[in-house]
């Protein structure tokens, strides 16, 4: 029996997970798709406190995403650093307005903080931000410190931290029934392999419902008429070629036409380009970008930029989709609705956490372990989550200066260079335009959990995210390794092609759009790799 098993692979599910194995308890991790399928691998890729959230005078919050997010660069250096941001500013009131907030932004990290924020010139904002930024007007800038971080990636390392302590984590494993005994407790989960179809019960002390936007679903196995808890809001972001914000800092728009903030971060050699927030009725694994969020941010972005983006310059569109506490009042304002999480129990016993985000999510797990403890239904044991160094995690000192994307793999680096040293072959990259090499697809299935196609491509490296073309180019070579490491058949190799060149076409917009020729999957890695 399990102490605890928790349902959804997403960093909340990960975080609960992670603080229950350092605590010493028997875990059983289920996620139905790969581990950040759903909107834990679609963020703006911030850990950060939130400016927005000061601006709403939540400074508890802010003070705990602070705390959590200086935990995170201690914690996992490899894929959590500090970048620098800048708000450009245009009014001459404006300057010493946000300076005085980004410095109660400062305080509150304490002895976590990044650095202090200050004032700029309209020359040193331009140094920062490059020279595609709008000019005119111009009047100096606001720099501040946050976290910026690859999301998909630092919930595998939470997946491989957990098995590490001791706990079990499967993807591709849905829960299908809640099981409970006489007295209306839930004992055991009924789970489906996805893969094979088998089903098997598991049983637990304590099962925690951790599914983000699909909380509501779960609730309904336990509660088929408990109303909504959870009510999902859209952010959408455009990746954009890196000329379009050529500096080392990340910009700030600190007030869109929505009442938003609006971001343009440098990552992977690219920039991320949003959020919108847009309320949906139902939540979906793949959502896509309304037309109307597209030009927002596009029309948000050419204000301040000299050369601003078009449509054809997207080379991906991605959506995620937030887990918002339900409203009540039928108000549709999502953007001035708490990110505090909280957790609910059922009077069977299901713990359900609800809301949060990404920043605070090992504080999310403390809170349901916590929460259980109080119920009576574990031993009371000290978390320790704080403390954990995650899987990959180097030492100061081991930390070599590698190409950005090699340096997320971190201590794992030289075990992956000794499995390239296998085969000259997966030394040769996936494609002329990106530097991912036929090797980390290989370490991804073998040492990541990878079993697709899309869990490659998507999330064990971040081309998909990146540029959608490039993605669905990479797919042949991408099938062919894996049905060699997974002993998987030609027929295997060509579906997950097609369903995944598919699939990336929704990450491309119409009029960008530029559909990749269907090609007989090659028989070999070494002919993908000559075609792509």
């Amino acid at each position: 029996m399990w102490d605890v098993i928790v349902i959804g692979g997403g960093a909340t599910g990960l975080g609960v997970a992670l603080d229950a194995v350092s605590r010493g308890f028997a875990v059983l991790l289920l996620e139905q798709a790969d581990f950040a399928k759903g909107t834990s691998s679609r963020s703006t890729k911030l850990v950060h406190g939130g400016v927005r959230y000061l601006a709403q005078g939540d400074l508890g919050l802010v003070r705990e995403a602070l705390r959590e997010r200086g935990l995170l660069l201690r914690n996992a250096p490899h894929l959590v650093h500090n970048q620098t941001f800048v708000i450009p500013v245009y009014n001459r009131l404006s300057r010493p307005y946000y300076t005085v907030g980004l410095k109660l932004y400062d305080a509150l990290a304490g002895r976590l903080s990044l650095g202090s924020s200050r004032m700029l010139t309209a020359e040193q904002t331009l140094n920062h931000l490059g020279q595609n930024l709008q000019t005119r007007g111009l009047r100096g800038g606001v720099l501040y410190h946050d976290g910026q971080f690859d999301d998909a990636r630092l919930a595998l390392n939470v997946a491989q931290t957990c098995v590490q302590h001791g706990a079990t984590v499967l993807n591709y494993a849905k829960v299908s029934r809640l099981l409970k005994n006489n007295l209306g407790q839930i004992e055991a989960v009924e789970v489906s392999d996805i893969e094979s179809g088998t089903r098997y019960q598991a049983q637990g002390k304590v099962v925690v419902n951790a599914t983000g936007v699909f909380v509501d679903d779960v609730l309904h196995l336990d509660e088929p008429t408990q109303a909504p808890l959870v009510r999902p809001s859209q952010g959408v972001h455009l990746v954009l070629p890196q000329r379009f914000l050529p500096g080392a800092a990340a910009l700030l728009i600190p007030r869109t036409d929505d009442g938003r903030v609006l971001f343009a971060v440098p990552w992977y050699g690219h920039v991320v380009l949003g959020t919108t927030d847009t309320p949906l009725p139902q939540a979906s694994l793949e959502p896509r970008a309304l037309e109307q969020e597209v030009d927002f941010i596009l029309n948000t972005a050419a204000r301040y930029l000299q050369a601003p983006p078009t449509r054809a310059d997207v080379l991906s569109v991605f959506a995620g989709l937030r887990p918002l506490a339900a409203q009540r009042n039928g108000s549709n304002a999502t953007k001035n609705i708490s990110r505090r999480h909280y957790i609910r129990v059922s009077a069977s016993g299901l713990l359900t956490i609800a809301g949060g985000k990404w920043t605070t999510f090992r504080q999310m797990g403390e809170d349901v372990l916590d929460r259980a403890i109080a119920l009576g239904k574990l031993p009371g044991r000290p978390s320790r989550s704080a403390e954990l160094r995650l899987h990959g995690a180097p030492s100061a000192s081991d930390q070599p200066q590698l190409p950005e994307h090699l340096g997320v793999y971190g201590s794992d680096l030289p075990a992956l260079q000794q499995l390239i040293a296998e085969n000259p072959a997966w030394a040769n990259p996936l494609d002329k335009a990106f530097g991912y090499l036929q090797g980390e697809v290989m370490w991804a299935a073998r040492y990541e959990m990878g079993r697709t196609v899309e869990d490659v491509l998507a999330r064990r490296l971040r081309v998909l995210f990146l540029d959608a073309r490039a993605a669905q180019r990479m797919a042949p070579c991408v099938a062919a390794l894996l049905a060699q490491e997974l002993g998987r058949s030609s027929s295997w190799q060509q579906e997950q092609v097609i369903s995944f060149r598919a699939l990336a076409q929704g990450y491309l917009l119409p009029e960008a759009t530029n559909a990749a020729t269907p090609t007989q999957v090659p028989a070999s890695a070494a002919s993908a790799t000559e075609q792509a």
